[in-house]
């Protein structure tokens, strides 16, 4: 009878625990529901691009000064945006001061963008003088 009894009190304790924390979880879900409903009644606020708006670009926290496909891009850095707008660099290949490199093997970009490995060493693995 002493086993029952615990195992009683033990399932009413997890109960009322469990239905306490989703009462605290569904009294979060609605403070961050709050306004829901008037969201649907408001207009919609304009989409700034950059082939509209290229000043967006050059805006604190941008991406990068130039606009490529509605996006703002450094087309010195990124990949898929090499030198110019559209020009992709191939899977093994970074894109440095505008060119698509291979970090592995070049010489002037040996691992990274400008890590130059010095005179007479030679760039294996992205690492200088590695052998």
């Amino acid at each position: 009878m002493n086993f029952l009894q615990l195992f009683l009190v033990l399932a009413m304790l997890m109960a009322f625990t469990l239905s306490a924390t989703t009462t605290e979880t569904s009294r979060q879900m609605a403070t961050s529901f709050r306004g829901a409903g008037r969201f649907l009644g408001q207009k919609p606020r304009p989409v700034f691009t950059c082939d509209r708006r290229p000043e967006i670009c050059s805006m604190r926290g941008s991406p990068g000064p130039f606009c490529c496909n509605k996006i703002c891009v450094n087309i010195e850095t990124d990949k898929f945006n090499c030198g110019m707008c559209g020009k992709k660099c191939s899977y093994s290949k970074i894109c440095c001061g505008g060119k698509c490199v291979n970090p592995l093997s070049n010489h002037k970009h040996c691992g990274r963008c400008n890590h130059h490995c010095g005179k007479g060493k030679s760039c294996v693995y992205g690492m200088c003088s590695y052998a």
